[in-house]
C-alpha cells in the first residue's frame, strides 16, 4: 500500500472522528454522562460513549474496503474484517454505557468475539492442538479485552497508547489502509480525550479497542511474533494484571469498581493525568521501537526492565497499594 494512501486516510478519519465528536459531545450531555464518585480518577461531569465515533469511522472504512472489493490480495480481507468483528461488543458496550448490562451477558458477548477472533488466526489454524489452542485464545483475547477496559481511567491513557500499538501491528503485519484509518480516527478523539478530557470514550471504545488489538496479534504468523506484539502492549496489560493478581490476594471483587491500579495511585499520589499518561504512551512506544528493530530478543528485556520500574514507582511514588484499599 502506498504512503501517500495511508497517510490521506489517517488525515481523514482524524477529521472525520474530530468534527463529529465536535458535533455529538454537547448531545452526549443529556443521555451519556460520566457521574464522579469515589472511585473516579475524575471531579466533574464529564460525558461518556465517544468511543462510538472511532467505531463508527473504522467500521465505516472497512465496510467500504470491502464492498469496493479494495484489494485482490486475500489477506487484506482478512484484516478489513477485524474491526467488523469487533461491531457486536461495541454495541454491548454502548448500551452498557446507557445503562448498565449483566456482568454474565457481557462476558457471554466477550467470548463469542474471542471464538470469532481466534477462529481467522493462522495461530490456531497451525496448532497441532486445536482445542487445547482454542480454550487458551479465548481466555487470552477476553483478558485483553477486560485488561483494556480496565486501564481506560485516566484522561488520554488508553486512545495514546492503543495509536501506538495498533501502529505497529499494522507497520509489521502490512495491515490494509481500513486498519490505519483505525489510529487517525483515534488520534481525533485524542484531541478531545486528553486533559482535561471533554468526552471519554466509554466501554463502547475500550472492548473495541481491546478486540481489535488482541485480533491483530493473532493476525502474527507464529507464536514468536505473537508475544512480541503482545508484550508491546506491557504498560497497559502489567498494570492491569498485576492489580487483578492483587486483589485476587487480598480476596476482593476483581469485577468491582476502584482505584488501586498503579496509574490511578500515581494520579492520587500528586501526578497530574497528562503526566501519567504520557509516562504510559512513552513506554509503550520505547517497546514498540524495540520490537520494530529488532523483534522479541530486543523487546523482551526491555519489558522486564519496563516492569521493574512499574514496581519502583508502585513502592516509592504511588499511593501504597494498602492505603488506596481502605479509600
Amino acid at each position: 500500500m502506498a504512503f501517500p494512501t495511508l497517510l490521506l486516510s489517517i488525515l481523514l478519519s482524524a477529521f472525520a472522528s474530530w468534527i463529529l465528536l465536535a458535533f455529538l459531545i454537547p448531545r452526549f450531555r443529556f443521555r451519556l454522562i460520566d457521574q464522579p464518585n469515589s472511585r473516579s480518577s475524575h471531579s466533574r461531569l464529564t460525558p461518556r460513549g465517544g468511543g462510538a465515533v472511532f467505531v463508527f469511522v473504522s467500521i465505516s472504512a472497512s465496510f467500504i474496503a470491502f464492498v469496493a472489493n479494495y484489494s485482490s490480495h486475500s489477506n487484506s480481507y482478512e484484516f478489513i474484517l477485524v474491526p467488523l468483528m469487533g461491531l457486536p461488543l461495541s454495541l454491548v458496550g454502548f448500551i452498557d454505557d446507557l445503562q448498565s448490562l449483566p456482568a454474565g451477558f457481557r462476558y457471554v458477548v466477550q467470548l463469542l468475539t474471542a471464538f470469532l477472533v481466534s477462529l481467522g488466526s493462522p495461530l490456531l489454524a497451525h496448532s497441532f492442538y486445536f482445542y487445547p489452542t482454542l480454550l487458551f485464545l479465548l481466555f487470552a483475547v477476553t483478558a485483553v479485552i477486560n485488561f483494556t477496559n480496565f486501564m481506560d481511567g485516566l484522561d488520554g491513557l488508553v486512545a495514546g497508547c492503543m495509536i501506538v500499538l495498533i501502529s505497529v501491528c499494522s507497520i509489521q503485519l502490512v495491515a490494509p489502509w481500513p486498519i490505519w484509518a483505525l489510529v487517525g480516527s483515534l488520534m481525533g478523539f485524542l484531541i478531545w480525550n486528553w486533559s482535561p478530557a471533554k468526552v471519554f470514550m466509554g466501554d463502547v471504545g475500550s472492548t473495541f479497542l481491546g478486540t481489535v488489538f488482541a485480533a491483530l496479534v493473532l493476525k502474527a504468523p507464529n507464536w514468536h511474533h505473537a508475544l512480541a506484539l503482545l508484550l508491546t502492549c506491557t504498560p497497559l496489560l502489567g498494570d492491569a494484571c498485576s492489580c487483578v493478581l492483587r486483589r485476587l490476594f487480598d480476596r476482593q471483587r476483581i469485577f468491582q469498581a476502584h482505584r488501586l491500579h498503579l496509574f490511578q495511585r500515581l494520579n492520587q499520589a500528586g501526578w497530574s493525568h497528562s503526566r501519567v499518561s504520557s509516562l504510559y504512551i512513552a513506554a509503550t512506544a520505547v517497546l514498540a521501537m524495540a520490537f520494530l528493530w529488532g523483534g522479541l530478543p530486543w523487546v523482551t528485556p526491555l519489558a522486564v526492565l519496563e516492569l521493574l520500574i512499574g514496581i519502583w514507582l508502585d513502592q516509592q511514588v504511588a499511593v501504597p497499594f494498602v492505603v488506596a484499599s481502605r479509600s
